[in-house]
């Protein structure tokens, strides 16, 4: 089932020799299955907001709801569990385990959620076949290309049959034709799985994909029209 997101009037607020605020009574919906692009300036605060989302940090005031669940009033041991189950990440830098197969990668959300290697192996080699790897599955991540090490790590994000896709650059480190799989892939997997995603991106091409764009600019998010050109670099 699809579930949406909603951010109400949250502020986030840093505070040391002097206060920095980061944003300040910001509120938007994901609607259900939606894939929403977060667009910014560098240092707009975009990574800060999907680190918010996905329960890596705290507001200073406000909530966020995943369907019916505000995760700002979840205990740590709550919020671990919520973002197993219900959360896939997919960061620029890939955070794969280099002494790790493939397979072993992707079965490391189900080992933390407690499944046995037993239960955790089949599901991992289904979804590694489902983006494209079933004959690399007992490959080491620094034998895999950049973009075979993306898709796994797709695969990893979604190994857990999580509702929400939380991406930070997906295709940032990849080159033009490499990044343009990855997000006929995305745009695959977000339909198959049913996703609600917010993808933080530099990339016009990825946002003209998304269902909306918002720009994070000054502690504010404005909806803006985004339209690819025929020769647009991902």
């Amino acid at each position: 089932m699809k579930s949406s997101i909603a951010v109400d009037r949250v502020a986030k607020t840093y505070r040391g020799a002097s206060e920095l605020t980061i944003f300040a009574d910001m509120s938007f919906v994901v609607n259900p299955g939606e894939r929403v692009a977060l667009i910014g300036e560098s240092g707009a605060g975009k990574s800060t907001l999907l680190h918010l989302l996905g329960g890596l940090d705290h507001p200073t005031t406000g909530a966020i709801h995943f369907g019916e669940t505000d995760i700002t009033k979840l205990t740590a041991r709550e919020l671990a569990s919520f973002r197993n189950r219900e959360m896939g990440f997919v960061w620029q830098v890939q955070s794969l385990l280099p002494e790790f197969t493939a397979i072993e990668n992707v079965m490391m959300p189900l080992l933390v959620r407690g499944e046995t290697p037993e239960q955790a192996r089949p599901a991992a080699a289904t979804m590694l076949e489902e983006v494209g790897l079933a004959a690399r599955l007992e490959h080491r991540a620094g034998e895999l290309s950049g973009g075979e090490q993306q898709r796994v790590v797709l695969a990893r994000a979604l190994v857990g049959k999580p509702k929400y896709l939380l991406a930070d650059e997906p295709t940032g480190n990849l080159d033009e034709r490499t990044a343009g799989q990855i997000l006929d892939l995305l745009e695959r997997l977000q339909e198959v799985h049913q996703l609600t995603s917010v993808i933080v991106t530099h990339s016009p091409a990825l946002a003209a994909r998304c269902d909306r764009t918002l720009r994070l600019a000054k502690g504010g998010l404005v909806e803006v029209a985004v339209t690819m050109e025929a020769n647009s670099h991902v």
